[in-house]
């Protein structure tokens, strides 16, 4: 599976969605997320967090860059939004990151572009025009892990919340 899609009407199902993904993920995972401002991705990656087993509030890391999280495996949450070039992120050392043993979630993934694993899941949110609180959620992988990760998180979406 390369591409799915899912409707959240909720915070509730945004976070569960990415708690699927998180309990799914394995070591070395890149997650890039795209999408405007207050459309979810962080909701998302809250859930990533609590699928890894992590026991801290996951809150976007927009002034300092990254943030480690700890539970199963390390997680890696950037947030590239105060970039404006590829070189100012590539002076952050982020391979160290990228190639390493944790799961890296990428928020504003579209700045660092030439920078990034071409194998990658990548997660655009968006709103729905007149339901304020409902968002298209769009996964879209590359590679055959990353299709795998994203076939086995759509059947977890199936089955009971």
């Amino acid at each position: 599976m390369r591409a799915a899609e899912f409707v959240s009407r909720s915070e509730a199902v945004t976070t569960r969605l990415g708690r699927h993904l998180g309990s799914l993920s394995a070591a070395g995972d890149v997650i890039l997320l795209y999408g405007e401002l207050g459309a979810g991705k962080t909701c998302l990656i809250r859930g990533i967090a609590s699928g890894l087993g992590v026991a801290e509030y996951a809150f976007s890391p927009s002034f300092v860059l990254v943030r480690e999280y700890r539970g199963r495996l390390t997680l890696y949450h950037m947030d590239f939004y105060r970039l404006e070039q590829p070189g100012e992120i590539a002076d952050l050392g982020i391979e160290e990151y990228l190639y390493d043993e944790g799961v890296c979630a990428i928020e504003w993934a579209e700045r660092a572009v030439g920078l990034l694993p071409e194998q990658h899941l990548a997660v655009t949110l968006a709103y729905v025009p007149d339901e304020a609180e409902s968002r298209v959620i769009r996964f879209t992988a590359t590679g055959p892990h990353y299709e795998s990760l994203l076939e086995r998180t759509v059947k977890a979406m199936e089955g009971p919340a």
